[in-house]
């Protein structure tokens, strides 16, 4: 390690060789690089070579003890994690301040598709992004455009296999991670079973979706879209006020019940990657007869967004990236929890009752000012699964994790 550089603690990260090669990277420039393992995935997609490897294998309770061992150890500097709310990083998150140690953050883009985010402390709900409005708008008009993406195609199958050889490597940790626990709460069999089957239907819902959505767009009747994300999702589990997403379709649906004009109509469209292990369509019916909403509701398996969000009356959101997707289009938006765009002039600032009656588009000066802040601050070109998108990645990742203050930290 040369006298300048730095000790990165890389704790877990994507399924996908993103991880190494970007050790890789900062051990050529001179930084140190250790790797914990907590799993056998993890100990399948590290590339020794790179740093001291070390492995994890004893309870929960355990970790801050021997994080604070390999921090002493080797003088770390910064930790790098994937997501900041697995339980096998909040022990780090919350012990490294302390220390004097950065965390950096790695979470799917804010802004899709040939982006990820990267941030320093904490995303989403965590980010240390501010929520003032004018200081958005004194940022953004300072700041240049940022030049188009390098752009790549990320097949769905290069990332499901990934995802596979990850799981069928944590066949082994009942002997060498006996104590791991995922932070998921469906197991890999379960999932790829789910998704299996909603797959094989998927060929037949797409022609009768297609369909709705036509009638849906040209016809005269006004409606809301409400798309669902993922119960799984840390976004949901512990960003927002709900358990899941019965919960938030249940509450969208009474207020629409009893506030939304009665020629409107309101659209739930089911997330891409849904695992199919929760029957939304027949609880939507359920509550359909319940709320006395039979032919005001609309389903959708699949379909595209960007022709329901260019004639939507408006767009709920518990803080999906979706909400980002609604005021690019200027779309009113209301969020359900907080997310970094929940901004008074960006979204709905009032309640849900009250949102069906007519409420204003995004601000475009406070948009466009939000759009280009969040660029320069946090998100970099690249991807976490294909070829390309990782070579962008870690190129783009690299200047960022070895750079005296983040982007953002020097807009602050």
């Amino acid at each position: 390690m040369t006298r300048l550089g730095r000790s990165f603690l890389f704790l877990q990260g994507v399924c996908s060789p993103f991880y190494p090669r970007l050790g890789q990277r900062l051990a050529a420039e001179g930084h140190r690089v250790v790797k914990v393992q907590f799993n056998g995935g993890d100990s399948l997609y590290w590339r020794r070579g790179s740093g001291p490897v070390h492995a994890f294998r004893a309870p929960l309770g355990e970790l801050s003890a021997f994080l604070e061992t390999l921090w002493e150890r080797y003088g770390i500097t910064d930790q790098v994690v994937f997501g900041d709310r697995r339980p096998v990083h909040r022990r780090a998150i919350e012990g490294g301040p302390s220390r004097g140690i950065r965390t950096h953050v790695f979470e799917e883009g804010y802004f899709r598709p040939f982006w990820i985010t990267l941030e320093r402390e904490g995303v989403n709900g965590h980010s240390l992004l501010p929520r003032e409005p004018d200081w958005f708008l004194d940022t953004g008009r300072r700041l240049p455009e940022r030049p188009a993406p390098q752009r790549f195609r990320s097949a769905f199958r290069v990332r499901a296999t990934h995802d596979v050889l990850y799981h069928l490597a944590g066949l082994c940790n009942p002997v060498a991670f006996p104590h791991y626990r995922n932070h998921a709460p469906i197991t890999a069999p379960v999932e790829y079973a789910g998704y299996l089957k909603r797959f094989t239907q998927l060929r037949f819902w797409k022609p009768r979706d297609e369909a709705r959505i036509r009638a849906l767009v040209s016809g005269k009747r006004p409606f809301y879209l409400l798309p669902l994300q993922l119960n799984t999702d840390a976004q949901i589990r512990d960003h927002s006020p709900f358990a899941n997403m019965q919960e938030v379709i249940d509450r969208v649906m009474g207020s629409f019940a009893e506030h939304a004009p009665a020629d409107a109509l309101l659209c739930i469209k089911n997330h891409p990657l849904d695992m199919g292990l929760v029957n939304y369509a027949r609880i939507i019916r359920d509550l359909e007869r319940f709320y006395g909403l039979e032919g005001r509701t609309l389903y959708l398996e699949s379909g595209n967004l960007n022709t329901l969000l260019k004639r939507a009356a408006g767009t709920v959101t518990v803080n999906s990236t979706v909400g980002i997707v609604s005021l690019e289009h200027r779309c009113p938006t209301l969020a359900l929890s907080d997310p970094i765009y929940n901004l008074t002039g960006l979204t709905y600032q009032e309640n849900l009752d009250e949102f069906w009656q007519k409420p204003p588009p995004p601000d475009d000066d406070l948009f466009r000012c939000f759009h280009r802040t969040v660029m320069h601050a946090t998100q970099l070109n690249g991807g976490f699964y294909c070829r390309r998108g990782i070579e962008l990645a870690v190129e783009n990742a690299a200047r960022v994790l070895t750079a005296g203050r983040s982007p953002l930290e020097a807009l602050l």
